[in-house]
């Protein structure tokens, strides 16, 4: 069975999965831990560490079953077919949220816009990128293999 990303409606990440778990699917909504802030407290809550994707695995024949649940709008495409993600990838993401390795530091100064790099440690490790904008404090990098941006803070 291969793995597969879904796009679904935003802040509905982790329903989406149990909903999908309660079909029998396996489903994947990879969690970390966040302080968040109002006025009066603070809070650590868990959030997707990718908002508004879940990672399906399902065999090919079944996909359009994960269209039951409310919330799911789509798969994610990569050339004109669903996005097929390595079940190391994913296996990669969840030994690294399970573990309490901290974020890795990486240095800045060497990347350029537009310039392909990878990813040599961490959650996305073996990933291809391309460094899409830097500034003072960040780095926005496309993923390749999920067609999606991520943001790094130094």
């Amino acid at each position: 069975m291969n793995w597969y990303a879904l796009y679904t409606k935003p802040r509905n990440e982790q329903k989406v999965a149990q909903k999908l778990q309660a079909l029998g699917i396996i489903a994947y909504c990879p969690l970390v831990l966040s302080i968040k802030q109002w006025s009066d407290r603070k809070k650590k809550v868990l959030v997707p560490l990718l908002p508004s994707y879940v990672f399906v695995q399902i065999e090919e024949h079944n996909r359009k079953d994960v269209f039951q649940v409310g919330g799911v709008v789509q798969y994610v495409f990569w050339l004109g077919k669903p996005a097929i993600i390595k079940p190391n990838e994913i296996e990669a993401l969840k030994q690294q949220l399970d573990s309490s390795v901290p974020v890795v530091h990486f240095e800045m100064t060497t990347w350029r816009s537009n310039e392909t790099i990878q990813i040599t440690e961490g959650v996305f490790k073996g990933q291809d990128a391309i460094v899409d904008k830097i500034t003072t404090n960040k780095v926005r990098l496309l993923l390749k293999s999920l067609n999606m941006y991520i943001t790094i803070e130094r």
